[in-house]
């Protein structure tokens, strides 16, 4: 599912999920030692769109949530995420 910014129907709760997901698969991808790879160009691209329309307090709140949930340091999460920073 790519995002369409477009779409009048296209929710907060759509763009949240989309960060969300991206941040789930490079967490997966790379500190759950999965089998399955579940990181997308798709999902990076989606994602990325989110942030435009997403405030920073929300993408932090997702990753610093997210960091907990699955044991990882949220400054390494950040590396990962963001490793260009």
């Amino acid at each position: 599912m790519t995002l369409d910014l477009n779409d009048p129907e296209l929710e907060f709760s759509d763009l949240v999920y989309a960060y969300q997901s991206w941040v789930m698969a490079v967490i997966n991808d790379e500190k759950l030692d999965s089998e399955d790879i579940l990181l997308s160009d798709e999902i990076t691209e989606d994602a990325l769109n989110s942030m435009r329309f997403l405030p920073g307090e929300v993408t932090s709140a997702i990753e610093t949530s997210l960091a907990r949930v699955y044991d990882v340091d949220a400054d390494e999460l950040a590396a990962l995420l963001f490793p260009e920073d």
